[in-house]
């Protein structure tokens, strides 16, 4: 296989690879590095008789992504306040096919949380049945144990994910109105109506990680979370740029505020606001940033970003040219 047939192919199975390493990691910048490290190994293999290119790959990140996982689990332990993951513009597929609801419902805000609560095994079998929609028996043979075995953690898994306080639903509509709903009446600071579109037990979580002000404890119940998106106020007010963007498979914002930076978004169950994310950690926006920032990349249209079929609203920014922290750029937008 010549060289050119080669780097096409890698490119093609890019964002499949990125979708699992991030979804195993919670990291967009080490599910990057990790993809990377299979890729050279890759080059470096006599592929003569590999009939599965993907199949192969898929493997080599999962296992590789798991070894990670078990590393940077002591660290997580010990983080400074609630953590959540790093989020990833999705509106052009930059982490894989999003096209079933299993995809989607896998990379959510909501259930990227719940994840973290799974051993590695158990997050690498529900990510490659749940997302990805492979056989156990191939399951199996990628995390080296039985299909009986990996039934099995599959079943706790989503046993332990169901019990979580929300999933992704499946009406796009109604998530697009409820999150469009949050963000004006933040705007406005009229909270009357948004009232009844919260569940009784909401939560708010603000993941700072010690490096700018946010709540150390997640906030809890009807009336503490309407005083914490009373505080959201201040934020759009002061923001320099706002840009509504699907964030995870699902509607956001990003917001800049001189130096600093937060993305916004929503889980939703039974019709109703059950959980909020904000992501004000420097380390885990940048990479979202940067994504907007791209050379040759723009910022997703909202016709693009196809949630409800409304775009008010919305402000366009030029993009920000800042630059990553050394790393190769991450997947732009476009890719």
């Amino acid at each position: 296989m010549d060289q050119d047939q080669t780097a096409e192919e890698l490119a093609a199975y890019r964002p499949r690879l990125l979708g699992v390493a991030y979804r195993l990691l919670g990291s967009a910048w080490d599910a990057e590095d990790i993809v990377e490290e299979a890729t050279v190994r890759w080059l470096q293999l006599d592929r003569t008789d590999i009939r599965e290119p993907l199949a192969f790959l898929t493997t080599m990140v999962t296992r590789l992504a798991l070894d990670h996982l078990r590393s940077a689990r002591v660290r997580r332990e010990t983080y400074y306040g609630p953590w959540l993951p790093e989020p990833v513009l999705t509106g052009n597929s930059a982490l894989g096919p999003l096209e079933t609801v299993e995809q989607r419902d896998s990379l959510s805000m909501a259930t990227m949380r719940l994840l973290e609560q799974l051993t590695p095994p158990e997050r690498g079998v529900f990510v490659l049945r749940s997302a990805f929609e492979l056989p156990y028996e191939d399951i199996a043979e990628v995390l080296d144990m039985t299909a009986e075995h990996a039934r099995q953690l599959h079943h706790r898994a989503q046993a332990r994910i169901a019990s979580g306080a929300s999933r992704f639903d499946a009406d796009t509509r109604r998530h697009a109105f409820l999150f469009e709903s949050l963000v004006t009446a933040t705007q406005s600071g009229d909270l009357s109506d948004l009232e009844q579109l919260l569940a009784a037990d909401v939560v708010a979580y603000n993941d700072g990680g010690g490096k700018v002000r946010a709540a150390l404890n997640p906030v809890t119940g009807v009336d503490n979370v309407l005083r914490f998106i009373a505080g959201l106020r201040a934020r759009f007010d002061a923001a320099t740029d706002v840009r509504f963007v699907e964030v995870n498979g699902q509607p956001a914002a990003y917001l800049r505020m001189g130096d600093q930076e937060q993305v916004v978004g929503i889980g939703v169950r039974e019709g109703r606001i059950a959980e909020i994310f904000a992501v004000l950690n420097p380390d885990k926006t940048r990479y979202a940033r940067t994504q907007l920032g791209a050379p040759d990349a723009e910022p997703p249209r909202p016709a693009e970003v196809d949630w409800s079929g409304s775009s008010r609203g919305v402000r366009r920014a030029e993009p920000d040219q800042s630059e990553s922290r050394g790393r190769r750029p991450p997947l732009s937008v476009q890719d």
